[in-house]
C-alpha cells in the first residue's frame, strides 16, 4: 500500500466525490472477517510488516471486544481498505495500544478519558495503487466515532514513516516512541491528538470527515455499547428541529 504521507493535495480534494460511492460496513459474519484477516496479511506483508505466515490471515484477540468495531470499506461491492475502532473508557480497556502502551494509557482512563483507538487500517495493495483518495476515506471512520462517542482523545499506533500523515491531518502529536508489537516486524509509536482542541481545525481543512448524527449512528449504534454520553452533535440536531412555540 502507498505510504499514507505520499497522497496528494489533489486526492485530498477529490475524497468528497469518493464518498459518494464508499460503502462502509461493519464485518458481521465470519466471511466478512475473513476476507478482512486476508486482507491485513496482503497488505502487511506487501510493507515487510509481518512475516510470511501459511495460515495468511492476521487476527490477534480484540477482534470480538465488546468495545470494538471492524470496518470493511467498499466499492461496487469489492473491499478495498479496512479498519478496526476501539473505543477506550476507564471500564474498557481492550485495544492493541492498551497493550503496548499501558504505562502511558491506564493513567490517564483512570481519570475517565474516553479514547478513540484506531488500528488495523489497511488497503488493498493493488487497489490502493491508483487510489490516492483511500486512506482519507477510510480513516474518516476514525474522526465519526470520536463524534459520536464524545472521546476526550484520538489515537493511533503508527510506524514512524507514516506519522507525517496523521500530524498533518489530524494533528496528532507523539506520546510515545516506537515499541514492537507481538506479531509485526516493524516498531510503532503511539500518537494522540485531544478531539475537542483539534476537531474545528482539522474539519476546517478536510470538510469531507464531517458526518451527520445518522451516518454516525448507522455505523456505531449497539446495544450495551460503552458510550458515556450522547453523541453531541446528535442532540444539537435533534434540538434543533423542534419547533418553537
Amino acid at each position: 500500500m502507498r505510504s499514507p504521507a505520499e497522497a496528494s493535495t489533489t486526492a485530498m480534494g477529490r475524497s468528497s466525490d469518493w464518498l459518494n460511492q464508499a460503502d462502509y460496513r461493519l464485518a458481521t459474519t465470519p466471511e466478512e472477517k475473513d476476507e478482512i484477516y486476508r486482507l491485513r496479511y496482503r497488505a502487511y506483508l506487501r510493507e515487510g510488516a509481518v512475516r510470511p505466515s501459511t495460515e495468511q490471515r492476521v487476527v490477534d484477540s480484540y477482534e470480538d471486544a465488546p468495545n470494538a468495531w471492524t470496518f470493511g470499506v467498499y466499492f461496487n461491492g469489492e473491499l478495498y481498505s479496512s479498519i478496526r475502532i476501539s473505543v477506550l473508557t476507564s471500564e474498557w480497556r481492550m485495544s492493541p495500544s492498551v497493550e503496548l502502551f499501558g504505562d502511558v494509557l491506564h493513567p490517564e482512563l483512570d481519570k475517565g478519558r474516553i479514547f478513540i483507538d484506531s488500528t488495523r487500517f489497511v488497503a488493498d495493495p493493488d487497489k490502493a495503487r491508483n487510489f490516492p483518495e483511500l486512506p482519507y476515506v477510510t480513516v474518516r471512520l476514525g474522526s465519526m466515532a470520536g463524534v459520536y462517542f464524545n472521546a476526550d482523545y484520538g489515537l493511533a499506533i503508527v510506524r514512524p514513516e507514516h506519522q507525517a500523515f496523521y500530524r498533518r491531518v489530524f494533528l496528532q502529536e507523539t506520546w510515545c516512541e516506537p515499541r514492537l508489537y507481538p506479531g509485526l516486524v516493524k516498531p510503532v509509536g503511539l500518537m494522540a491528538a485531544h478531539l475537542p482542541t483539534v476537531r474545528e481545525p482539522v474539519l476546517a481543512r478536510y470538510p469531507f470527515l464531517r458526518s451527520t448524527a445518522f451516518e454516525r449512528r448507522m455505523l456505531f449504534e449497539r446495544p450495551g455499547q460503552p458510550q458515556s454520553s450522547p453523541d453531541p452533535a446528535a442532540s444539537y440536531e435533534r434540538a434543533s428541529i423542534v419547533p418553537s412555540s
